[in-house]
């Protein structure tokens, strides 16, 4: 089989994750970002090769996206970079998919897309494979994904955790297993859009964390399964990023709904009406503790298609290393105190503050 052409590609060092990470006072500061950084830089400054396929004279890359956030940049980034681009979305004759078709070159395909649905995956395949023919693809990212109603495990309906698996890694699952064929023609790249919250427990994130995680796994699998074809396979745990994957307020309405009307009785009662409306107050301040800036994330899909030896995790993005070398690192009841203390709760179930005040009375 001839080798695609080569070209130079020089990449400067990642701006993200710089910093001492701080934690509480009581806590001595934490190097592992800074150290894991410089390792970084020393890796990435220079000129690394990257292989291109031989379709025209651009990378083609199938991508699964959103009408908003990672996607719909990462869509535009790839376009302006010369990419052939096939962007799977949810509605192709929404907003989303309109800006795109304006905003990008003819390169640019748009699909109609939902992963949930195994017509439409398939549909998509044909198209992309009659695009391409023999020349095959040269990366899939799968970025499609849901968080849900972030709320406590208990308290989730089991529709929650069935929809997050059912987009977030079953559709994965799918889209990856159907254009396998192709990126076996061109030794390609398989991209899963995991999280930070599929690598670590986080609280109020059962249902999407176990969704992501079961994804980072079989990235992990797969790229060790796929590797004797020449294929590469990367998982991306991006940090807290403003995408918009949060939602609407009408959104958060038919969840919030969901989850009162399928509560117990015993359970509403022991965490109270207070603590239950104050879950909606978490997804109202969720994007202001995220980073507007997506360049991170975009870097890294670009770095994990281009470069010749890809990163099998790619962790984008302020804080995302800290919390991950601290689980793996250190026993879990000392990564549960530091996640209870970065993350504490606003409020306390009913149940709980009852037994406090019992307590103190004594």
């Amino acid at each position: 089989m001839q080798q695609p052409p080569s070209f130079k590609i020089k990449l400067l060092p990642r701006s993200e994750g710089t910093g001492v990470v701080k934690f509480c006072p009581w806590l001595v500061c934490v190097l592992w970002d800074e150290f894991l950084q410089l390792i970084w830089s020393f890796h990435s400054w220079g000129v690394i090769w990257c292989m291109f396929s031989m379709i025209t004279v651009s990378v083609t890359a199938f991508l699964k996206i959103s009408d908003t956030g990672i996607g719909h940049a990462l869509a535009k980034h790839l376009d302006s970079l010369g990419f052939i681009v096939f962007a799977g979305v949810l509605d192709k004759d929404g907003p989303g998919a309109a800006e795109l078709r304006r905003s990008c070159s003819q390169r640019l395909c748009v699909l109609q897309l939902d992963i949930t649905n195994t017509t439409q995956v398939k549909e998509a395949y044909l198209t992309v494979s009659e695009k391409v023919q023999n020349a095959g693809l040269w990366g899939v990212v799968n970025n499609a994904g849901i968080l849900g109603f972030p709320a406590d495990g208990e308290l989730l309906p089991m529709s929650t955790y069935r929809h997050c698996m059912e987009v977030n890694f079953f559709g994965a699952v799918e889209v990856s297993k159907t254009f396998l064929p192709l990126l076996r023609k061109s030794q390609g790249r398989l991209v899963n859009m995991s999280s930070m919250a599929g690598g670590i427990p986080l609280p109020r994130y059962a249902a999407y964390g176990a969704s992501k995680a079961a994804l980072s796994m079989f990235s992990g699998v797969m790229r060790q399964e796929l590797s004797k074809w020449g294929i590469k396979v990367m998982a991306i745990h991006p940090s807290g990023f403003r995408t918009g994957i949060e939602g609407t307020a009408e959104q958060w309405d038919r969840q919030e709904k969901e989850l009162m009307e399928n509560l117990p009785a015993d359970t509403r009662q022991a965490y109270g009406e207070e603590y239950l409306l104050g879950l909606r107050n978490y997804l109202l301040h969720l994007p202001s503790h995220c980073a507007p800036d997506l360049s991170p994330v975009l870097g890294s899909v670009l770095h994990a298609l281009l470069a010749r030896r890809p990163q099998g995790l790619y962790t984008p993005g302020k804080g995302a290393y800290a919390p991950l070398c601290i689980f793996c690192c250190f026993p879990l009841w000392f990564y549960d105190f530091f996640i209870s203390k970065v993350l504490s709760a606003g409020s306390v179930p009913r149940q709980l503050r009852t037994s406090g005040d019992e307590g103190k009375n004594l």
